[in-house]
């Protein structure tokens, strides 16, 4: 028997379509949550009911102690993106995990007089 923990990727083979469908339930996106490849998620909870989860939720949550992006999470897992957006968002729709939405122009990180003052230092060496 394996470890609940640990995503059996040998299952169906390696590259077979059939192992992302039961893990997403034959679902391609989740109703709750818009998730991006840059969206950041983490960890909400340290308690988790274990036994209501799939594996691959588990390792996720393991996972995102700290702040990752979608992509980073499905590079370390080894499972396709759309596959971690649907399950990140049933996790974040349980309140187990938290998302941030990336930067946009709308919402810049960094306003337009600290950029002409960047460009203006620039310009002075």
């Amino acid at each position: 028997m394996s470890d609940r923990r640990t995503p059996d990727k040998a299952s169906d083979g390696p590259g077979s379509p059939v192992r992302p469908y039961v893990m997403t339930e034959g679902r391609e996106a989740t109703n709750t949550v818009q998730l991006d490849m840059i969206s950041v998620v983490i960890s909400a909870r340290g308690e988790v009911d274990e036994l209501s989860l799939e594996p691959e939720q588990l390792a996720i949550l393991d996972l995102c102690q700290r702040p990752l992006s979608v992509a980073e999470v499905a590079a370390r897992l080894d499972i396709p993106v759309a596959v971690v957006k649907v399950l990140m968002g049933d996790l974040i729709a349980r309140g187990y995990m938290l998302a941030r939405a990336p930067y946009t122009i709308q919402h810049p990180v960094v306003g337009r007089d600290v950029l002409q003052a960047v460009l203006d230092g620039i310009q002075r060496l």
